[in-house]
């Protein structure tokens, strides 16, 4: 799409992880000039962008906090080996966020209607790759082959059920896999795992790292600048932007888009909007050369992780942890994905042990996935400036969320409807 020469604008997008990537190749498909902010690598190490557990899952729609969560915070502070907890020293900073996280998820017409806005941004997210991936010149990347979740046994998936039928009740397709399909699919899983739930639309996202390359390359050679630098606020002209902020030279632009993951809480601030946002630590580990593939990706219902094949081994990336932005790494948490490893496949007992040997290793990742206590991003004007936008927000599924997102926010910066209420997603809900 070409617009009017008048009508052309240039649009600074701060961060280049996938969000920003795909916000940037979504206002450049309305004609616009994109200069990306970002002073690191796009979707290296630093980004949340780097380490998700690859899955492009439309059925990802219920949010962290769900109904009785409360009776659960005693043991997430208790626990250290559970799946989801929260480090002692820094609950007095995370308190005010624990609040809105239980008040946000405490009726299932709460989770019924984040559920049904999350679906907006997930539904057709396998496709979306898929095509960003072909324009990019390298379509393998993405695998359309479903996702499934796994099980010991019936009771196990009936303790879900409720989850199960809300996405049914959104129209997502998934089917149950028996246990002779299951070992015929996956002769490498262990016996105690005897059930399965497909989801049909799913798919995976096969190295994120060379597929935000790809993307951030796509966007240069579609005629997008890199400013490498970091973001520090904006310049205004009453209340319209005249240029972002930096920690080198200004870089002069008509919009703005905030898109720098965790990062994005001090930006936002200053564009006039206070959002509770935190760092969903989360963590993999690699078993390098595993010996196998595994035709679709994986999730045991009893470790809540995602298992996936990748170019580097087999991944098992998963974990809450709520802590400082600033806190050291707490490597025990990859251990408990290695115990994991070893239950879910006997075989890979020994490469496990010799990943736990190399703690610290490229084999090993911590990152930090941004996280608004009500489950739904903030996407949308800032209350301060109509020409910044915001683009952050995501938790863990940013990756699933994106190219929906990078569209939302095209639409909103040209002033087209989205097809749908987007209200749910305005920072302003926190004011």
């Amino acid at each position: 799409m070409t617009v009017p020469s008048e009508n052309k604008l240039t649009i600074a997008i701060i961060g280049a992880g996938i969000v920003g990537l795909c916000a940037a190749l979504e206002v450049q498909r309305d004609g616009h000039d994109v200069i990306i902010v970002e002073p690191d690598e796009a979707g290296g190490r630093q980004a949340a962008s780097y380490g998700n557990g690859t899955w492009l899952n439309p059925s990802s729609v219920l949010p962290m906090s769900t109904p009785g969560l409360w009776k659960q915070v005693p043991g997430f502070l208790l626990d250290p080996n559970g799946p989801f907890i929260i480090r002692w020293r820094y609950l007095p900073s995370l308190a005010g966020w624990l609040i809105r996280f239980v008040l946000a998820g405490r009726t299932w017409q709460q989770i019924e209607a984040c559920a049904a806005q999350r679906y907006e941004l997930s539904r057709t997210t396998a496709q979306d790759h898929a095509a960003l991936a072909q324009e990019a010149g390298h379509p393998k990347l993405i695998r359309q082959n479903g996702l499934m979740f796994i099980y010991p046994g019936q009771a196990d998936i009936d303790a879900e059920s409720q989850a199960w039928q809300l996405r049914k009740n959104l129209g997502i397709r998934f089917r149950k896999v028996e246990t002779a399909e299951l070992r015929q699919r996956v002769p490498e899983l262990d016996d105690s795992y005897t059930l399965g739930m497909q989801v049909d639309d799913g798919g995976q996202v096969v190295d994120p790292n060379a597929y935000c390359s790809a993307l951030f390359q796509l966007a240069l050679r579609r005629g997008a600048t890199h400013k490498k630098a970091r973001a520090t606020g904006f310049s205004f002209n009453g209340n319209r932007l005249s240029a972002v902020l930096t920690d080198g030279e200004p870089v002069p632009c008509d919009r703005a888009v905030i898109a720098a993951g965790v990062r994005s809480r001090d930006l936002a601030l200053k564009a006039g909007d206070d959002v509770p946002l935190i760092s969903e630590r989360g963590y993999h580990v690699v078993i390098p050369d595993p010996g196998f593939d595994i035709p679709t990706g994986l999730m045991p219902s009893d470790g809540k992780m995602g298992v996936i094949w990748t170019p580097q081994g087999l991944r098992l990336a998963g974990q809450v942890e709520l802590a400082s932005l600033d806190a050291p790494p707490n490597w025990g948490r990859a251990k408990i994905l290695l115990n994991y490893v070893r239950r879910i496949f006997p075989a890979l007992a020994t490469k496990a042990d010799q990943v736990e040997k190399s703690i610290g290793s490229d084999n090993y990742w911590m990152g930090h996935r941004p996280s608004t206590p009500d489950g739904l991003p903030c996407i949308g004007a800032a209350s301060g400036s109509p020409d910044i936008f915001h683009a952050f927000g995501h938790g863990h599924v940013g990756l699933i969320q994106a190219p929906a997102s990078g569209k939302l926010v095209a639409a909103l910066i040209a002033g087209r409807e989205p097809g749908y209420d987007a209200t749910p997603f305005s920072a302003r809900r926190f004011a």
